[in-house]
């Protein structure tokens, strides 16, 4: 057996949660794709707190593949959480990530790898006929166009989680919130390299969506975070600093003209509403300026100066190890 220090070929990880009608397919498809492809690799199952019984299926999987290894989380951290768990417990020198639906074809990671042969760094996967009812297409459209005028990265399926990653960039990249779906965005940030291949996708057999509308909030809100990351996480001060400079001089120059009309003209200002805006325009901009800015640095330096998980596990399984958390 490969002692565990000793780096692979590929490391294939996949987030589930809930999908205990799907694993003994899914093991059957991804372990199909590396026999039929000869490919050097490890699967890494990663439970998000699954509650419909997949543990006993896992233990299973474990003992009828070598290759497998399971990263039990302690609760549903949430997909960014458990993509990130994955990666963080991956040997290979290159990672990629496919959903556990079935939606995903194992069959397209040789494909992904031949693009990264390319000179790529990020492949992401691109469901150019996608097999999801128009409800969820449709607003997954705008998402990535919005996404990809924002970022400055333009990818047609920022959804798509059969994405292939060189380790020494993905390993490097901070995960935390619901930024997976960021993640090529976040690595054009380092320099990357990043392209896309159209990829099949099938429509789901078993089991249910994770997916929900509230999503869609949240993904405003990380992509919100993720432009300014790109653009002002050295230099926060352009961000912050104009809305602040810009308020603070209208607030200014409001009261420097009802000053001038008091002393030039001995006019009343108790009762002149435009008083008090000028007053607050300017407290506004000095705390836009400094709440914002000091904001931002605390939650980066939460997650990435303490260097503090974004996870907990319970145990892993499998890989000719078993480590309780």
């Amino acid at each position: 057996m490969r002692p565990a220090d000793q780096q692979l070929a590929l490391s294939i990880v996949i987030p589930l949660y809930n999908e205990a009608e799907n694993l003994d397919a899914l093991a059957d498809r991804v372990f199909g794709t590396i026999k039929r492809f000869e490919l050097d690799a490890e699967i890494l199952f990663v439970d998000d707190g699954s509650t419909d019984g997949s543990e006993k299926i896992f233990r299973r999987l474990c003992d009828i593949h070598p290759r497998l290894r399971v990263i039990r989380l302690r609760r549903n951290f949430g997909q960014t959480a458990a993509m990130a768990a994955g990666f963080d417990h991956a040997r290979g020198a290159v990672i990629v990530v496919l959903d556990g639906d079935l939606q995903n074809d194992p069959d397209d990671i040789p494909l992904l790898l031949n693009r990264l042969d390319e000179g790529y760094d990020v492949v992401s996967g691109w469901r150019r006929d996608r097999m999801d009812h128009w409800s969820r297409v449709l607003p997954s459209r705008f998402a990535n166009w919005l996404i990809g005028r924002a970022t400055g990265v333009r990818l047609h399926d920022y959804g798509c989680s059969l994405k292939a990653y060189r380790a020494e960039v993905i390993q490097n990249i901070p995960l935390y919130g619901d930024l997976h779906r960021f993640i090529p965005a976040l690595a054009s940030m380092y320099g990357a390299k990043i392209t896309e291949l159209p990829v099949r996708h099938h429509e789901r057999a078993r089991g249910t969506s994770k997916y929900t509308l509230a999503r869609t909030f949240r993904v405003i809100m990380d992509l919100i975070i993720v432009s300014f990351l790109k653009s002002y996480a050295q230099r926060p001060m352009h961000a912050f600093g104009w809305a602040g400079v810009i308020m603070l001089l209208v607030g200014f120059g409001i009261d420097a003209y009802l000053a001038f009309q008091k002393l030039a003209f001995g006019a009343q200002l108790a009762n002149r509403p435009l008083l008090l805006l000028g007053a607050v325009l300017m407290l506004a901009g000095l705390q836009i300026a400094s709440l914002g800015i000091l904001a931002e640095l605390q939650i980066r330096t939460y997650h990435e100066s303490q260097n503090k998980p974004i996870y907990n596990v319970r145990e892993i399984l499998g890989g000719g190890e078993r480590t309780l958390g």
